[in-house]
């Protein structure tokens, strides 16, 4: 099996590092993009809701839970990967419109010829800054800004800022919300001033995740949901306690307590996220 993938795996140089397009040996048509031997996206072709990695399920849950079922969205994708998750709303809410922005061109091209999407007027995906584009983007233009934006496995700086969470909250309609991919590890400062920080703009919010991860003890994917109005945070709850890998949801006076008096970033003392941990990303390869 491991000599079959080594020999099917596409391989090239793009903007941002070393990409690998490797075939699932599990599900035919199915590939994970790696980014320098960091997981970035998990594609299934003939299937885009199969959902393989957990914190992508939960961005998921979140999209089915904030409007009715199948009703269309206006979507603003931040990181683009493969496309995983605008796969999954072009297949569950036909109709909407989305837009994707993914800073490196080589990495667009790459998925495009060797993983396409299926034709649809209202995905478009442009290469461009993710902070560019929300600035130039017009007021209460989309219900979901999504955020999942890594170089070299970590956030940028400027995309954790008060200053940027701004330009999200500006974007979004008065009902819309903002969903984050945030990755940290112990003792979780990062994901302490990024709660702390989207909720001085979007003060309604929750957090959801593996419970190792909420609790600091290992590194992982915790999914942030904010906006003007109140997640729903009870069906958001039943959905991770029946995900595959069990999370839980923070929200209310539990989430106060997460984000721990953590002071709000600001562009001037910007940071990128919390590396992961060395060789965590190389089990299997």
């Amino acid at each position: 099996m491991g000599r079959k993938r080594a020999a099917d795996t596409v391989a090239a140089r793009v903007d941002t590092g070393q990409a690998e397009l490797v075939p699932d040996p599990d599900r035919p048509g199915s590939w994970t993009l790696l980014l320098d031997g960091a997981p970035q996206s998990h594609v299934d072709l003939a299937d885009p809701t199969h959902l393989e990695f957990e914190y992508v399920r939960r961005l998921a849950a979140a999209i089915d839970l904030l409007a009715p079922a199948g009703a269309p969205l206006r979507v603003l994708h931040l990181g683009g990967g493969a496309l995983t998750l605008p796969r999954y709303v072009a297949a569950t809410r036909p109709g909407s419109t989305q837009r994707v922005v993914e800073v490196d061109g080589a990495l667009v091209e790459l998925v495009r010829r060797a993983l396409p999407w299926p034709p649809d007027p209202r995905l478009k995906v442009r290469v461009a800054d993710a902070r560019a584009v929300l600035a130039a983007s017009r007021d209460a233009s989309y219900d979901v800004v999504l955020a999942d934006v890594f170089a070299g496995a970590r956030t940028p700086a400027h995309l954790t800022s008060v200053e940027y969470a701004a330009e999200v909250a500006r974007v979004l309609r008065p009902a819309g919300f903002h969903l984050a991919n945030v990755a940290d590890g112990p003792p979780l400062c990062h994901a302490r001033a990024q709660v702390a920080t989207v909720r001085s703009v979007l003060p309604r919010a929750c957090l959801v995740g593996d419970a190792a991860v909420l609790r600091g003890r290992r590194y992982g994917n915790l999914v942030l949901v904010a906006g003007r109005v109140e997640p729903p945070v009870p069906q958001l709850t039943r959905r991770a306690a029946g995900d595959w890998f069990p999370g839980r949801v923070l929200a209310g006076e539990e989430l106060d307590r997460f984000a721990g008096g953590a002071a709000v970033v600001r562009d001037v003392d910007a940071t990128d996220s919390t590396p992961p941990p060395p060789g965590i990303f190389s089990v299997g390869r």
